[in-house]
């Protein structure tokens, strides 16, 4: 009884090692799968099915939308991190003498007894929302090379002294480290 217990668990454990088998993949998929960020161990991720029969234009619209959160995320999570470690900014946040460090960190900060004024929130909120619609945009006709490319004609000469394969590095870094921070 013994001996047939062994043997059933190396049978199922060699069974690990036995090729899967794999499907068909869709059009769509096969039509992205090349793409920056379809990298391993999960490849081309698609779980909900956005870019099932989408051309190229549909993924570049994607494709700007998830690294310009990849940005908003990672600067939340280096500036929680900042303020968690003591780090504030000096001054005063108001006319009224009220210091940057008097502020809780985290969600204390915009919910709870000692958080933000309703109006400052509002201010911060809307400075958000004029850099979205006024500022980072990814303008047509500066020569941008790729979707999030938010330089539109600035700071070429930092970028332009790369080579094409340390570029693509460097995006998939940031598109990976910003999907980490999401």
């Amino acid at each position: 009884m013994m001996k047939l217990a062994v043997l059933a668990t190396l049978a199922a454990s060699a069974s690990a090692f036995a090729p899967a088998m794999t499907g068909k993949a869709t059009t769509a998929l096969n039509a992205f799968e090349g793409e920056l960020g379809a990298q391993p161990p999960i490849g081309f991720f698609d779980p909900l099915g956005l870019l099932d029969e989408a051309d190229q234009e549909r993924f570049d619209r994607l494709r700007y939308v998830e690294v310009k959160h990849g940005r908003i995320a990672q600067l939340a999570f280096l500036g929680n991190i900042f303020t968690r470690a003591g780090g504030h900014f000096g001054g005063n946040i108001d006319s009224a003498g009220h210091a940057f460090d008097s502020y809780p960190n985290g969600w204390a900060a915009i919910y709870g007894a000692d958080a933000i004024p309703v109006k400052g929130a509002v201010q911060i909120f809307s400075f958000i929302g004029l850099l979205e619609v006024a500022v980072m945009k990814d303008m047509d006709g500066f020569g941008n090379e790729f979707p999030g490319d938010l330089r539109n004609g600035t700071f070429k000469s930092a970028w332009d002294k790369f080579d094409e394969e340390t570029k693509l590095q460097k995006r998939a870094i940031e598109l990976n480290n910003g999907r980490a921070a999401m």
